[in-house]
C-alpha cells in the first residue's frame, strides 16, 4: 500500500472517502454516505502502522513507507477569502432586487460578485444563465429580450432550414465530419438526467438538433466530442431549444472557460496555468519540471478543461463552478484558479510518491467524481484573492487579468509587472515589464546553489 487518505465530505466529518492507492497506482475508493468515517478516522490515528508514517527516519525502508493524512472540508482562516461567508444562494427574491421596474440588471458588478460567492437557485438558472451566457445584455429591458429572443427564435429556423437544405453531395460530407459523431454522442449524454431519460426522449433530439445546427452556424469550429456536455446542463435548465442554442453560441464564443481542442488554444491555457503552479504551488511545478516536457503537458488536466470539470465533479458541484467562471468576476481565467486548487488540495501524493506523468494520470483520474466541489470553490476564491494581493505579477500572467472589466483590481490599485525574461524575437518585455536586479553583495555573502523560480512572490498554501 502506498498511500491512505481520507477525505470527508461534510462540514461535521462524518461522512466522505477512503482512498487506498498501492504502489502499482491501483486505486480503491470506500464511500461513507450515511456517517462513520469519523470513527474510522480516529481507529486510523491509533493504528502504529499509519502514525509511524509521520516519523521522517521511516523513509529508510521504502516497502514500509506509507502515506497517510486526512483532508478535511474546512479551510484555515488564511485560506479562505474574508468575503467567503457573507454572500448566499441568489433566489428569486434576491434576484428581483437586482432588476430595475424595466427589467434591467443595474449593477452588473454586484450580480456578478453574488453569484461568485453563492451561486444561482435551481429554481431560477434558466432565467439567469441567459445573461452569464451573454444571450441577453445586462442593460436590456424585459420588452427588448421579447423582442430578441423572437428575433432569435427566426435566425434559428434559418440555420435549420440550410442544414436540411444540402445538397447530396453536402449533406455526405457533413454526416462524415459531423453528424455521425454527434449521433453517438447525444444518445450517451446525461442519460441519468431526468430530462433526458428514457426511450425516444424529444430532448435528447432537441439537444442533437442543437449540435448539428451548431455545426452548420460556426464550421470552423463544428463539433467535437464533448460538446454534448457542455450543451446538455444548458437545455436542461433553459428548456427552450432556440434559447439554449444562443445560450451555446454565447459560451462557445465569449468565455474563456470553454477550450477547444485545437493545439494553440489548450497550449495557450497551459501556458497560464504553468505559470500559475510555479507562483502558486513551487514544489508541484517542480515535479512537472523534472519530468521533463510529458510533463510539463500536463495532460492530467486536459479533460478538466475541455469539459470545464463536467466528469470530475458531482453535477450539481460541476455546475456551481461553471457559475463561478461565467460570472467574470475579478478574472476571465477564474477556471485556472479552480485547476490549481484541486492541485493544492488533491496534489500531495504527486510529489511525495513522486509519481510519473502516466501515474499522475491515473491518480486524478481515478478521484474524479470523488472531490469536494465546494472545497476546491473555496480554495480557488482563496488563491485568486492572494493573487490580487501581490505587489507585482510576472509579465507571463499579464493578460490573465486583461480582458477583465471592472472589479479586477477595484481599488485602482495596479500591481507591477516584472519581466520574466523570457520574449524570443522580442528585445524588450512587450508588456513593459522591468527586469529587478539584484544589488551587488561581497562575495563572502554570495552563496551557490540552486535558484528557485519564483522565488519573489510568495502565496500561502
Amino acid at each position: 500500500m502506498r498511500s491512505l487518505r481520507l477525505f470527508f465530505s461534510d462540514e461535521a466529518c462524518t461522512s466522505g472517502q477512503l482512498v487506498i492507492a498501492s504502489r502499482e497506482s491501483q486505486y480503491k475508493v470506500f464511500h461513507f454516505h450515511h456517517g462513520g468515517l469519523d470513527k474510522l478516522s480516529d481507529v486510523f490515528q491509533r493504528w502504529k502502522y499509519c502514525a509511524e508514517t509521520h516519523l521522517k527516519d521511516q523513509v529508510a525502508d521504502e516497502k514500509t513507507c506509507m502515506q497517510f493524512s486526512i483532508r478535511r472540508p474546512k479551510l484555515p482562516s488564511s485560506e479562505t477569502h474574508p468575503e467567503e461567508s457573507m454572500y448566499k444562494r441568489l433566489d428569486v427574491a434576491a434576484w428581483l432586487r437586482h432588476l430595475n421596474e424595466l427589467g434591467q440588471v443595474e449593477e452588473g458588478y454586484k450580480l456578478r460578485k453574488a453569484i461568485f460567492f453563492g451561486g444561482i437557485d435551481v429554481s431560477i438558472r434558466g432565467e439567469v444563465w441567459p445573461f452569464l451566457l451573454r444571450y441577453y445584455s445586462l442593460e436590456s429591458t424585459s420588452q427588448e429580450r421579447e423582442a430578441l429572443r423572437a428575433q432569435k427564435r427566426r435566425e434559428y429556423a434559418e440555420i435549420q432550414q440550410k442544414r436540411l437544405s444540402m445538397t447530396p453531395e453536402e449533406h455526405r460530407a457533413f454526416w462524415r465530419d459531423v453528424q455521425f459523431t454527434v449521433d453517438k454522442d447525444v444518445v450517451r449524454t446525461d442519460r441519468s438526467n431526468q430530462f433526458f431519460r428514457g426511450e425516444d426522449n424529444p430532448n435528447v433530439e432537441s439537444m442533437r438538433r442543437i449540435l448539428l445546427n451548431y455545426a452548420v452556424h460556426n464550421p470552423a469550429i463544428g463539433y467535437f466530442q464533448g460538446m454534448s456536455d457542455l450543451v446538455a446542463p444548458i437545455l436542461a435548465e433553459v428548456r427552450d431549444e432556440s434559447d439554449t442554442f444562443w445560450c451555446f453560441v454565447g459560451l462557445m464564443q465569449n468565455t474563456l472557460f470553454v477550450s477547444s481542442p485545437r493545439d494553440e488554444d489548450m497550449e495557450k491555457q497551459l501556458l497560464y496555468l504553468r505559470e500559475l503552479l510555479r507562483l502558486t504551488h513551487l514544489r508541484f511545478y517542480q515535479h512537472l519540471v523534472s519530468l521533463g516536457e510529458d510533463g510539463l503537458q500536463m495532460l492530467f488536466c486536459h479533460r478538466w478543461l475541455l469539459l470545464c470539470f463536467k466528469r470530475e465533479f458531482p453535477e450539481a458541484e460541476a455546475l456551481r463552478i461553471w457559475e463561478a467562471c461565467w460570472a467574470h468576476y475579478q478574472t476571465d481565467y477564474f477556471h485556472l484558479f479552480i485547476c490549481v486548487a484541486i492541485v493544492a488540495i488533491y496534489g500531495d501524493d504527486v510529489i511525495e510518491q513522486q509519481l510519473a506523468t502516466d501515474q499522475m494520470l491515473l491518480h486524478f483520474g481515478n478521484l474524479a467524481l470523488h472531490m469536494n466541489g465546494e472545497l476546491v470553490l473555496r480554495k480557488a476564491r482563496s488563491l485568486l484573492h492572494q493573487f490580487r494581493l501581490l505587489p507585482r505579477i510576472p509579465c507571463s500572467l499579464h493578460d490573465l487579468c486583461k480582458l477583465c472589466g471592472t472589479g479586477m483590481w477595484d481599488s485602482g490599485y495596479m500591481p507591477a509587472v516584472e519581466c520574466t525574461g523570457h520574449h524570443p524575437g522580442s528585445e524588450s518585455c512587450p508588456y513593459g515589464g522591468m527586469v529587478e536586479t539584484p544589488s551587488p553583495k561581497p562575495p563572502r555573502e554570495v552563496k551557490k546553489g540552486p535558484k528557485m523560480p519564483r522565488e519573489g512572490f510568495g502565496f500561502r498554501r
